[in-house]
């Protein structure tokens, strides 16, 4: 078994969790007190490039992309948490993929 599929699931939700916190990100942008969703905005920002760049380096085989998960997790709790405080659907669906992408990640890490 190549690191390339083993790390295939783990590629999967991150990519899945990148576009919820995309579209979340985009969504909390509308509405109508945005800087009540300041911290989700950044969390969801931040953890979509986060999930991107860990994709990208388990698809290359990189040495680091365990190193990388273990970040990764920790950033989609968080932004999880955060989402997860807010009763939009796009919230709840983006915390919901960052707690799956996260326990994804903590596997691989580990």
């Amino acid at each position: 078994m190549t690191m390339n599929s083993r790390f295939e699931e783990c590629i999967s939700e991150c990519l899945r969790c990148a576009l919820a916190c995309e579209g979340c990100a985009s969504a909390c942008l509308q509405e109508q007190d945005v800087k009540m969703m300041a911290d989700c905005i950044k969390l969801d920002r931040d953890c979509a490039d986060m999930c991107n760049l860990a994709a990208t380096l388990m698809a290359r085989e990189s040495m680091l992309a365990k190193e990388l998960c273990a970040l990764c997790a920790k950033i989609c709790r968080a932004c999880g948490e955060e989402c997860g405080k807010h009763k939009a659907d796009h919230c709840q669906q983006c915390a919901q993929a960052c707690m799956t992408c996260a326990e994804s990640c903590e596997a691989m890490a580990a």
